[in-house]
Formats: C-alpha cells, structure tokens, sequence
C-alpha cells in the first residue's frame, strides 16, 4: 500500500492511528512517539467510531439504491414502462455517480474530507425523497431524482475507504476495511426487504422511498459530529520519506503503469456488471417465473406481491456477510503460503460464482428451491471479493493517489460494469420477447440474464492475470520515493 511506503514491516493495526508500528516493535516507537499522540491524530476509540459511522452510511447508500429494485414490478405497472425503460432507472443512477467519482476524488485528496461526504449524503437525501413524489404522467423525473442522487454516492464511496486506510494499517485495515464491506450486501438486502415490505404495508410504493431520507439525515449528524479527519498517510509514514502531492495528471499516468491495479479494476469491472445485473433484474425473474408457473398472481392495481424481493433481500445479507467474511478468511490464511493470495481468491469467487448463477436462471421454472439454493451459493462467492479488491487497491497504491485511484475505479467498473448492464440487460429481454404472454416475458428476461455467468468467467480471468503483478506493484508502493515529479 503505498504504505509501504511507511507502513513498515510490522505495521500492525488498530490504531490509535498511533499504532502504525506492530506490537513488537511498539515498545520502539515508544521511546520515539508518545503512545497518546497516535500519527493518525486520531484517538484508538474515536478511530473505531469513526468505521463504524462510515459503515452506517455505507449500509444506507446501498440500502437506498436497491429499494427501487425492490419495488421495481410495481414501478413498472404505475408508469406503464417496459424493462429497457425500467433498466434506465438504475443506468442513470450508476451513469451520475460514475461521472461525479473523479471530482470527488478529486476534492477527497486535497480538502477536508468529512464536510465533502456531509454534503453529498445531505443532497442525496433531499433528492431521495423528492424521487418519492414523482407522478405517474412523469417517469422522466423519476429518471432525473434518481440520477442525481448519484451525487451522494461518488462523494462518498471514494473518500469513506480513505479515511480508514489513514486510520489502520496492515491486518487491522483489512478487518476494518471488511467491516466497512459488509455494509453493502447488508444494505443491498435491506434495500430489498424495506422497498417491499413498507411498499406492502403502505399499499403505495412512493413510501418506500422515504425511509432512507430520514435515515440520512442522522448519517450527517454523526459525520458533523464525530468524525475527525485523520492525516493523510501519517499512520504509515517513516521519518526518512516525506509525501507530497501531484498534480492530477501526474497522479492518472502513474496509476496506469500500475498493473495490479488496472488489471484489478477490469476484474472487480465484472463483479459490478453481475451484481448489478442481479440487484435490479433478479426479484422481477423471479415474480415473473412464479406468474409463469402459476404460483402466483400477476400485478394487480398497480401492486405486485413482495415476496420474491423479501426472499431475495434476507439471501442477499447472508451470503454478503458469508461471502465477505470467507473471503477474508480464506485470503488470510493463503497469505502464508503465497503472496498472491488477494487476486487469487477474488479469481476463484468469481469462477466458481459463474456456474451457480448460471443454474439458478435454468432451474427458476422448474424448481423455485434449486433457484434459490443456486442464488445463494452464487452470491456467495460473488461477494468474496468486495473487501479484498479494496485492500488491492490501498496496499498497491501511495496514500496521496488513493482518493484519486478509488475514483478512477469507479469510473471503469461501473462505466463498463453496472452503469450499463441493468439496462442491456433490459434492451435484450425486449428484443427476445416474441410476444406480451406470461412466458415471453420470463423467458426472454431470463435468456437475458445468462449473460451474468459469462462476464464472470471473463472477470475471473482478470484477477489471474493481476496475481502476476501483485508482488511488483506493491513492494513498489511500500518502497515508494517521490522523485522529480511536479509537487502541487
């Protein structure tokens, strides 16, 4: 991690932030630094309530995101649109938060991190809830609420990681960073059960869009209050090297001679073509499968039954939190026996993913328990790599990039991830469709979504390639010295 830079060999990790030497060599770094001044700047207790806020706000980003997906059959019977129309709901969000990440990133590297984050999920909020009063002669509003609520998102999920690399080093980053990681497909789901069940309860789907505003305002609450702005790359630093910023430029062309972490950004590319694939197209597949076999009724007045969401919600938490905490796990303990462990286990989830995807969108007529046993398993390792493509990224790149790298992330994964597939997903399940029947529309969504395993098989090749590069990259990032590059 650029840590290296600093982070020294023992750098352990939880930090008063003034822990960035380990447990051994503690007693050291006592004679050196006060145990009650950390580098950081930043407080043991206070650095852990500081994880724990961010993963708050990270849990309510994703859990806003996927409330629409949640109530999606019911969207699609109020405005009257067909699933291309429906898949820009979730293209224009990806789109904006896409295009916002380099700014944010941006600003994340050289300003006051915390007040940019507070901003965001205060705009996002407003925005948020303005989307929940959208009548039905407008989809078009719908369509621009939603997209700007991407505003929120990019300030956020390109500094939040930040501040935690500047907060832990070493194994402790990697826990924290976990922690962090696990907020997405807890919030994922809960996105699922809330949209649903508060859109059940209400017997209006606008509803579900006004819980998460509420929510948000607490989040900035917290972020005004508690949170203190760590200093950047401190926690990591020795005596002899001293950071500085570049310039913009400067900071792109150095991150694309970094192989890992292009190669690793194309991989973790897949992951956000798949999931966000699933996240929006999955519950309807599956509404429409039971409507097709004859377990259930189709959308009537405008209300569609919610199970399907809430099924889907409750796998996707359990297999976020599995698939995260195994993945760890497992990268953990292959650690000891090969230094490319990260990549290697982000390949595997991904390859073994794509088989069990695939039979989950084959047996989905035949067999509602084999879909969703396959659900289970598939996402499961799919999530294996959410929190260990972060820690690639911090531990290959130096601490002054970061905000910049994490942007430049975003901006490929989801430019050639998410941002488009809900939407090319929708496109291709209409131009299958030979007729309006019951069995055309599951069919013809279902040979759509068989596209999910191939990209997965494609990003697990990815993530091979990045574990021939792994070693270089980041003994390169621990070593780093700035040498002749313009300092802004």
């Amino acid at each position: 991690m650029s840590l290296g830079e600093h982070t020294s060999d023992s750098a352990p990790f939880l930090s008063d932030d003034s822990e960035a030497e380990g447990p051994e060599e503690q007693g050291e770094a006592a004679g050196q630094r006060p145990q009650e001044e950390p580098a950081s700047g930043v407080s043991k207790g206070r650095a852990v309530l500081i994880v724990l806020i961010l993963c708050y706000v990270n849990l309510l980003n994703y859990m806003d995101r996927f409330t629409v997906a949640g109530v999606l059959p019911d969207i699609e019977q109020y405005f009257g649109i067909d699933d291309g129309k429906s898949g820009l709901l979730q293209t224009v969000f990806i789109c904006s938060y896409m295009f916002l990440a380099p700014f944010f990133g941006y600003l994340g590297d050289r300003y006051n991190r915390k007040y940019i984050m507070s901003f965001g999920i205060g705009f996002w909020s407003a925005v948020t809830l303005a989307s929940s009063y959208t009548p039905k002669e407008h989809f078009w509003a719908l369509l621009l609420t939603r997209g700007l609520v991407g505003v929120g998102e990019a300030s956020y999920s390109t500094i939040a990681p930040t501040i935690i690399a500047d907060l832990y080093v070493k194994g402790r980053r990697t826990a924290m960073l976990s922690i962090f990681y696990f907020a997405i497909p807890v919030g994922s789901g809960l996105g699922y059960i809330v949209g649903s069940q508060v859109s059940n309860i209400a017997k209006d789907w606008h509803w579900a869009l006004r819980v998460t505003p509420a929510l948000g305002l607490i989040a900035v609450l917290l972020l005004l209050l508690v949170v203190q702005e760590p200093k950047r790359g401190a926690i990591e630093a020795r005596e002899e090297r001293h950071l500085h910023r570049t310039s913009w430029f400067t900071d792109l062309k150095a991150l694309s001679k970094n192989c890992s972490f292009v190669l690793s950004t194309f991989g973790f590319t897949a992951v956000a073509f798949v999931t966000g694939s699933l996240a929006l197209w999955a519950p309807t597949f599956l509404f429409r499968a039971a409507v097709f076999a004859g377990e259930k009724a189709p959308c009537v007045d405008g209300h569609c039954a919610s199970s399907d969401s809430l099924i889907f919600g409750v796998i996707t938490c359990i297999t976020g939190v599995l698939g995260v905490a195994s993945g760890v796990l497992v990268s953990r303990q292959l650690r000891k026996k090969t230094p490319r462990a990260d990549p290697l286990v982000c390949a595997a989830g991904l390859l073994l993913s794509a088989p069990f995807l695939y039979l989950a969108i084959v047996f989905a007529e035949a067999s509602t328990i084999a879909t969703y046993v396959f659900i289970f398993l598939g996402e499961t390792f799919l999530s294996m790599n959410w929190a260990i493509v972060a820690d690639i990224l911090l531990y290959v790149v130096v601490p002054t990039r970061r905000s910049t790298a994490e942007a430049l992330q975003i901006v490929v994964s989801h430019l050639l991830g998410d941002a488009g597939s809900p939407y090319m997903i929708g496109v291709v399940s209409d131009s299958l469709r030979k007729t309006d029947s019951f069995l055309w529309q599951f069919r013809s969504l279902q040979l759509s979504l068989l596209l999910c395993s191939f990209v997965a098989v494609v990003g697990g090749g990815f993530f091979l390639a990045t574990a021939l590069f792994i070693e270089k990259d980041r003994h390169r990032a621990e070593n780093y010295v700035p040498t002749g590059e313009p300092v802004i």
